[in-house]
């Protein structure tokens, strides 16, 4: 403390000011006056110094508190009930600890989703690719039978398109997860979003020969932007197209009141195992009965796009009796 200039400044003018005072006082007024003035600004120069000295102690370890953050020790508490300045600093203080703290978990936890996301596109991406890798040896053999060659290049073609669906899905889902996606906020009539959204699976219904119930009052209407929630809805089709038999049937039914707008979706499929249920939208997760050419990530962007518009989304399923989607638009966030 004593190497600080502005204290060495400060106790040499309350030095002079005292010794100042003394001698003035002795010369007009009696020597024991002179010496209670002096005892006296000697006293409080005493107690002025080791105020200050506390002070510097409390600021030291406020320095030393803060050191410790900066290597990422946030378990300190420094927090005083008692008044005054450096209670509140350090209360302050202590604040903005929790938010670096969380911040920090935050970051750990992204950390972790990042590894578990890479790994698992790793994942998906090497089958199709090894599978890519064989047949293309095998078609550089001019011998090949020319119906091999015709079948090998086929599924080349179709593992690309997988590859291909699969990295913008995942992209898609990134972009929602940075916040980077700015969702339109468009009033969109309930039959039209639903015949946008079915005219990408009508072709797989009808080799299915599925049947198609549409009902509701056409005055319903949401508000979504048309595009991500057309998206959302296509993978949620796909999936009850792929789950259900042929000859199923699929009904989709809205309805609106004053604080939502439901979209209910059915099927007659072969249904969801109750243990699957609460991981369905989980990013990659295939349940018992998902196909082989399932990645388990549409219905996670289904979720991630409903979810980011104040929507929500349920699911109800019993074995060999069928699947229902219900999705909300919330009008106002609650």
């Amino acid at each position: 403390m004593l190497r600080n200039r502005e204290i060495q400044l400060f106790l040499l003018l309350q030095l002079l000011i005292s010794v100042a005072a003394t001698v003035i006082t002795a010369i007009f007024f009696p020597i024991q006056a002179a010496l209670i003035l002096f005892i006296t600004a000697a006293s409080l120069m005493l107690v002025s110094f080791y105020f200050t000295k506390w002070r510097y102690r409390e600021i030291e370890k406020l320095s030393s508190y803060l050191r410790k953050i900066t290597n990422g020790d946030y378990s300190l508490d420094i927090r005083d009930n008692a008044e005054g300045e450096l209670s509140i600093l350090k209360n302050d203080i202590f604040k903005v600890t929790l938010m670096l703290s969380e911040q920090s978990s935050y970051l750990q936890q992204d950390k972790v989703r990042l590894t578990d996301a890479i790994s698992d596109i790793s994942h998906q991406l090497k089958t199709p690719l090894t599978s890519m890798v064989v047949m293309a040896d095998l078609l550089s053999n001019p011998n090949l039978d020319p119906t091999k060659r015709k079948e090998f290049t086929h599924n080349i073609q179709v593992q690309l398109e997988r590859i291909e669906w699969l990295v913008s899905s995942l992209l898609k889902i990134a972009k929602i997860d940075a916040d980077i996606v700015q969702f339109k906020k468009e009033k969109v009539p309930a039959n039209i979003l639903v015949q946008h959204a079915l005219q990408s699976v009508l072709i797989p219904m009808d080799i299915k020969q599925l049947s198609l119930e549409i009902s509701g009052d056409e005055t319903v209407t949401f508000q979504v932007d048309l595009n991500w929630t057309v998206e959302a809805l296509i993978n949620i089709f796909k999936n009850c197209i792929e789950h259900t038999d042929e000859g199923g049937a699929i009904s989709i039914s809205f309805t609106e009141n004053a604080l939502y707008t439901e979209l209910t979706i059915e099927d007659t499929g072969k249904g969801i195992a109750k243990e699957d249920l609460p991981y369905i939208f989980k990013r990659f997760y295939k349940g018992k009965n998902a196909g082989e050419e399932s990645v388990g990530i549409g219905l996670a962007l289904s979720y991630s796009i409903i979810k980011n518009q104040q929507g929500d989304i349920e699911v109800k399923s019993e074995i060999e009796k069928g699947t229902t989607f219900r999705i909300k638009f919330y009008k106002q966030v609650i």
